[in-house]
């Protein structure tokens, strides 16, 4: 201390705030915690846990593992509360572990088992080249598109389709209740996969009628679900191109999750198929995250994960309302309205019509 030093005064060391570099470097080491659940999903320790505590001896031997690693990974699992140490080696399930579980309505295991795929978990590992040439780096780490990947390995590509699926049940309840379909016959879902947001429409509004178009590889699973949610004889199920053309004569084509995949030329053919097929009264209902204009501290972190995910994996992005209404311009359609968020990822509906229909 100099002699014209305050007496007491705070020693500080000159540099960054401690407690922001404290923030930061937990931030840094979030692939950790990534790792981590995802583990603990492949081995399907939260079913192993389910309605009772296991020592790691147990739990090593039902999983066939080496027990004092998975013990370390158990107290780390017990560090971010996905298990909880009950006591010396003995654990339990918690809460946000029973989200893990596979056997469980509402599990988020499905949302989460494609993005744990080794060439998806390599490609954020080159991140900085989707940085630096705005393409996919999953097409860097597999020689092809990540809908292609998918499709060469089969259990991937169900895992991807479970996930959609997921997302789709967990919409369609809200869609069902915050959109008036009380004028509406008959409603196209474009891209609508194994047709879990049309089962769920239809499964609430008695009086509609539904088509779902998508890949042969997208509907494989269609049938099942639609005749488990006992709407099969409501349904039509097109496999198809919506590239190249969409059923005609829908009330409401419904595309959820899927412009977010693509860029803007690719867009604007998706929506042009589906104003072909429209009727002057009929309506396009665009199921997507709507991004602000300005992001702050305040924003949804679900907004940019999904979309520095779609700028490894795809050639699209999530949009502001801004060009939302231009990729409706260009297909010929015009912006009706944007409703409020809707189910937990915070999804919007955004309605839009033919660009000569008649004002309302």
């Amino acid at each position: 201390m100099t002699l014209t030093e305050p007496f007491g005064a705070p020693k500080q060391r000159p540099g960054t705030d401690p407690m922001a570099a404290a923030h930061l470097y937990r931030l840094a080491f979030g692939f950790v915690h990534s790792q981590m659940i995802h583990v603990a999903a492949r081995l399907r320790l939260p079913d192993e846990l389910a309605g009772q505590p296991l020592t790691t001896e147990e739990l090593a031997a039902r999983t066939g593992t080496h027990a004092p690693a998975l013990r370390r990974l158990l107290r780390a699992l017990a560090s971010i509360g996905v298990v909880a140490e009950s006591g010396p080696g003995t654990f339990r399930l918690t809460a946000v572990g029973e989200a893990l579980r596979s056997d469980v309505p509402g599990s988020v295991r499905p949302m989460l088992m494609p993005y744990f795929d080794e060439a998806i978990w390599v490609s954020w590992g080159k991140f900085l080249d989707s940085v630096r040439t705005g393409r996919p780096s999953v097409e860097t780490v597999t020689g092809r598109s990540v809908f292609d990947h998918f499709a060469d390995n089969p259990e991937l590509g169900a895992e991807f389709h479970a996930a959609m699926a997921v997302s789709a049940d967990a919409e369609a309840w809200s869609l069902a209740r915050s959109y008036d379909f009380a004028d509406v016959g008959t409603v196209v879902d474009v891209g609508g996969g194994s047709g879990a947001l049309l089962a769920g429409l239809l499964s609430h509004h008695a009086h509609l009628s539904g088509v779902l178009v998508d890949t042969p590889g997208g509907v494989e699973g269609a049938p099942g679900r639609l005749s488990a949610a006992g709407v099969a004889d409501r349904c039509e199920i097109v496999a198809g191109d919506f590239f190249a053309s969409v059923p005609v004569g829908g009330d409401r084509y419904v595309i959820k999750s899927v412009l977010h995949d693509w860029d803007d030329e690719q867009c604007v053919a998706i929506l042009r198929t589906c104003r072909e097929a429209m009727a002057e009264a009929a309506r396009v209902l665009i199921v997507e995250i709507v991004a602000p204009p300005v992001v702050d501290t305040g924003t949804d972190p679900f907004l940019a994960v999904s979309d520095l995910n779609l700028l490894i994996l795809t050639r699209g992005r999530e949009r502001t309302e801004a060009e939302f209404a231009d990729l409706l311009a260009s297909a010929g359609l015009r912006l009706v309205g944007i409703g409020d968020p809707i189910g937990f990822s915070g999804y919007r509906v955004i309605e839009a019509c033919s660009a000569d229909a008649p004002a309302q």
